[in-house]
Parts: C-alpha cells; structure tokens; sequence
C-alpha cells in the first residue's frame, strides 16, 4: 500500500481496482485485507486520511514516515525467498499413481501457466503505453514474471513427455 500511496493520494477502492491491474500476480489480497491494512498504516502515521468524500469515502496519502519506511523496506530488509512449492512436492510423488494420471496433472499444470501467461500479456498491453513510475516497475516486474511463466509451461510439457510409459 505505502508503494501505491507513494505515487499519489487514493481511496481504498482506487488501490484495490490498482492492486488488482498490477500487483495481484506477486501478492494477492482482498478487499478486506487491503482496508485492514489501511488502518494500521493510518494508525502507525505511515498513511493519513487526506480527504473525505461522500458515503465515508476516504482518501489516504503516505506521510513522510511511510515514505521513509517505504524506502527502508526496499533498499534494507532483504526479501523472503519463498522455497516451497507444494505443485512440485506433487510432482516429486507422481509415481504414486498411474503414468496417465501423472501426464494429466504436468499437463495441467502447463494449461495453468499457459493461462498465467496469457492473463500477464494482457496486462502488459495495459501497461505498454504509461510512462509513469508504476508503469514503467510494472513493467519490469511484469516481465519477470512472463519469463517465469513462460519457463514453467515448458517446464510442465517437458515433464510430461519424461514420465514412464503406461505399465
């Protein structure tokens, strides 16, 4: 939120329509999480209520401590590296059952990231013609994750054809 918020003053239901065109493929989150978190930011002094509109609609803005917090997380706290997949703890099993079952699911498995794939190309269209600083991070971080995608469906159709023939 404190990234969105750095870009310019929103309402939660403009940062959740944002969050959804750009940062739902590399951390999903519902409504209710999204405004859960407005709240606590507010109530740290990362975030302020800048404005109020009709029917309680709120627009929030980053404070100069959440902007500093902001940039502290980035340049300070090094990421988690997510090392668990429970897809390829699946896979690792797959002799568990038939040869054509275990096709099935690598199969399916490169139909999903065919789909992923397809959904980021989508949005990347979106983002194709913005200049602006969420455009342009959009971007790059879209194409991590085009080239991710692209590299598990080859992966799936890979694997597929390596499984033992039917017994």
């Amino acid at each position: 939120m404190l990234g969105l918020l750095s870009e310019g003053p929103a309402s939660g239901y403009d940062l959740m329509k944002l969050f959804d065109v750009s940062l739902s493929n590399v951390w999903p989150a519902t409504q209710s999480q999204l405004y859960a978190e407005l709240g606590k930011l507010a109530d740290a002094g990362l975030v302020d209520v800048s404005a109020e509109g009709p029917r309680g609609r709120k627009e929030y803005a980053i404070t100069d401590d959440g902007l500093a917090e902001l940039r502290r997380w980035i340049t300070d706290v090094e990421p988690t590296r997510v090392l668990r997949s429970d897809m390829l703890l699946r896979v690792f099993f797959l002799a568990q059952v038939a040869p054509e079952q275990a096709r099935a699911y690598l199969s399916h498995q490169a139909a999903l990231a065919g789909r992923h794939l397809e959904s980021l190309k989508r949005i990347g269209e979106l983002l194709e013609s913005g200049q602006d600083n969420l455009s342009v991070y959009g971007k790059i971080t879209l194409e991590y994750g085009r080239r991710l995608a692209e590299a598990q469906q080859g992966w799936a159709e890979w694997a597929e054809t390596e499984v033992a023939p039917d017994r």
